[in-house]
């Protein structure tokens, strides 16, 4: 059996679910004290457009307020009564945390960011892992009593079958004394609308922003867009911008429709979390800065000279547009007539 470690939002492990289905054998869930949000038959539900049939799901008193330390202890332990060959889980958000914490306790290796896996037979697997944020793929042999996995969100697996029903089954664990005595007191709602990682547009300032006062021109840019603004590692290291605007391998990776890196040089670290967009506009005054050398677009200038100039149009174009005529005809969509190769 291959288990699948899912959090409270089931379908961000649709990906995962595919792979556990290629390796044959049955595939169930696992959850870990979760908070029950969204409702139980909603993940349940989820699941079975999945192809799972069971969720296993795992408490004890005061497990929705446990740590990942905590979750990871009694996953590791719940798995000493299990016959299960694989532990797969989505390679980002908690269920990866609590993977690594279980594989820590169990001391058992981790093989994180697959985007192949296969079983070899006898206790071995193979791997293909994204390295160095994505731009790198390593193949590698795992052997392990237990293969404990964490795959990439852009592994690509034929989708399994639909079952009828997702059934839920209750496991009352045992919790780590030790692990058990930090846990949440309280929680912060994330700020509402468009984010980084959904957003259709991201619009990014870097040093050449100049500093916090800088990006309200692309804020204004991203609120006609219907995107979201984000950062460089800089802006987030100067206090300009919080680290969850962060852009990057140590922030959130993107793949927007249209990415705008205003100022900002290209880093690899930063060019890491943004090169899966599908169009790229750089401003930049250094036309040898790695972001324009990479980017679909480029404009050379100052930023506190292009995005006024490209918001007022912008918004000269909304004014004269017809009722009715869609955004293509009214030409607000950017443009430019220098292509980087």
């Amino acid at each position: 059996m291959t288990l699948v470690l899912v959090d409270d939002a089931a379908e961000e492990a649709e990906a995962t679910v595919a792979v556990a289905h290629t390796l044959g054998g049955p595939v169930e869930a696992v959850t870990v004290g979760a908070a029950g949000e969204p409702s139980l038959s909603d993940t349940l539900a989820t699941l079975a457009a999945m192809g799972v049939a069971r969720l296993h799901r795992l408490s004890w008193p005061g497990a929705a307020e446990a740590t990942p330390q905590a979750r990871g202890a009694a996953l590791a332990r719940w798995l000493t009564t299990e016959r299960t060959s694989a532990v797969l889980a989505p390679a980002e958000g908690r269920a990866a945390e609590v993977l690594a914490h279980a594989a820590a306790r169990a001391r058992l290796p981790l093989a994180a960011q697959c985007v192949t896996v296969d079983a070899a037979g006898d206790g071995e697997w193979t791997v293909t892992r994204e390295r160095a944020g994505g731009v790198l793929l390593e193949d590698a042999r795992l052997t392990a009593p237990v293969a404990l996995i964490t795959v990439s969100r852009t592994a690509q697996a034929p989708a399994p079958a639909a079952v009828d029903r997702c059934e839920a089954v209750e496991h009352v664990v045992e919790p780590d004394p030790v692990a058990a005595r930090a846990r949440v007191v309280e929680r912060t709602a994330a700020a509402g609308g468009v984010t980084l990682a959904t957003a259709p547009v991201v619009v990014s300032g870097g040093r050449g922003v100049g500093g916090p006062e800088g990006y309200g021109v692309l804020e204004e840019l991203a609120g006609l867009l219907g995107g979201a603004v984000g950062c460089s590692r800089v802006a987030t290291n100067n206090g300009w911008r919080p680290h969850s605007d962060q852009v990057g391998l140590t922030g959130t990776r993107i793949a927007p429709e249209l990415y705008v890196a205003c100022g900002i040089s290209g880093a690899t670290q930063h060019w890491v979390g943004c090169m899966d967009s599908r169009v790229i506009l750089a401003i930049n005054t250094d036309a040898e800065a790695p972001m324009v050398a990479r980017a679909t677009y480029a404009v050379l200038g100052d930023v506190h000279e292009v995005l006024p100039a490209v918001v007022e149009e912008i918004r000269r174009r909304r004014e004269a547009r017809v009722p009715g005529q869609d955004r293509a005809e009214a030409g607000v969509e950017l443009r430019s007539d220098t292509r980087v190769p």
